[in-house]
């Protein structure tokens, strides 16, 4: 394992301040959940990130104010869920879902998931969501968008055979940006079969509040399902 170069997050990391009550989880909860990559540049050590029961482990990029990690976590208590995000209004939401509920197989990277990614070892991960990610919709930010060829290397790298990668959006642009890179990468299939599989969410799909916001305003998302295939 190579020793990680440093990268640059372009979206906000705070907006508006934080509830005292949620800027004490900061210091109480946070760092009981923190990932944190191996300062040597070696692979994280994911059985001691989750003990040894979990039965698989699932990554959500950009979870936002945490609604679908919190409750994919919740329906799937065996599985150890990673959630990567920088903003911290949206790390202070999650940390309050997490301690209300009672929530136990949660793991927080609070920063660029790319560096999470580099630090993973090879075909690990069972499930990957990047979900209403920032479009970034002038031509000129379009390399600043999440789907690009590295970074689907790296998924493709740390993605176990068989794993399943969701990509959601409602920016029609950053859809079809989305869909020819995954449909180009020798690494993913595209699962859909007919016009419904992309127009309808998933059967455990958690809509949150941006999406329902975005549905009110008349954009729909596009659901986009793609499978790891088996390495040779």
């Amino acid at each position: 394992m190579t020793a990680r170069r440093p990268l640059r997050s372009f979206g906000r990391r705070r907006a508006h301040r934080l509830r005292p009550g949620r800027r004490d989880l900061f210091d109480t909860l946070l760092p009981r959940l923190r990932v944190a990559p191996p300062p040597t540049g070696d692979a994280l050590d994911l059985p001691a990130v989750f003990g040894p029961a979990a039965a698989d482990v699932w990554l959500e990029v950009g979870f936002g104010a945490g609604e679908h990690l919190a409750a994919q976590a919740q329906a799937n208590p065996k599985i150890g869920m990673i959630g990567c995000e920088p903003f911290v209004n949206g790390v202070g939401a999650l940390l309050s879902r997490i301690q209300e509920d009672g929530i136990a197989n949660i793991r927080i990277f609070d920063d660029d998931a790319r560096l999470l990614l580099e630090a993973m070892p090879d075909a690990v991960l069972g499930r990957v969501f990047i979900l209403f990610s920032d479009p970034w919709p002038k031509k000129r930010h379009h390399k600043r968008r999440f789907i690009n060829r590295a970074t689907l290397d790296s998924l493709a790298r740390t993605m176990k055979d068989g794993a399943q990668l969701r990509f959601a959006s409602d920016h029609m642009g950053y859809v079809r940006w989305a869909l020819g890179r995954l449909a180009a990468h020798p690494a993913f299939q595209w699962r859909a079969r007919r016009a419904r599989d992309w127009r309808e969410p998933p059967a455990d799909w958690v809509a949150t509040r941006y999406q329902q916001k975005a549905q009110r305003q008349g954009r729909p998302a596009v659901y986009l399902e793609f499978l790891r295939l088996a390495r040779s």
